[in-house]
């Protein structure tokens, strides 16, 4: 995702998308090989089947609607951590700072 119209364009479906799911997804942003969400997660909701279904359905998506040239895919890996209430602040900022792309 090279450019910063589409990166705007995938941040955007998969805040969407995740509203549909009733996965609530705070802030999004990222650059071309990774994106960042602060997601807050429902009482019956995992990490780990909150990440399949977003990282699975953009993929899908993107790919769907030949966004890249190439086939895309997001790695296997994600990295997670909780952040306390305190901290949200902070987190969005880190986020919004990461590059210039920002779904709200």
């Amino acid at each position: 995702m090279d450019s910063k119209e589409l990166r705007q364009k995938v941040w955007r479906h998969i805040k969407e998308n995740a509203k549909e799911k009733d996965i609530f997804v705070d802030f999004v942003n990222g650059y071309s090989d990774h994106c960042h969400c602060l997601i807050s997660l429902g009482s019956n909701q995992t990490i780990q089947k909150v990440m399949q279904l977003i990282k699975g359905e953009s993929s899908f998506w993107i790919n769907k609607n030949k966004l890249c040239l190439q086939k895309f895919e997001w790695q296997e890996e994600y990295f997670a951590v909780s952040v306390s209430e305190s901290m949200l602040d902070k987190v969005r900022n880190y986020i919004k700072i990461k590059k210039n792309i920002i779904v709200r």
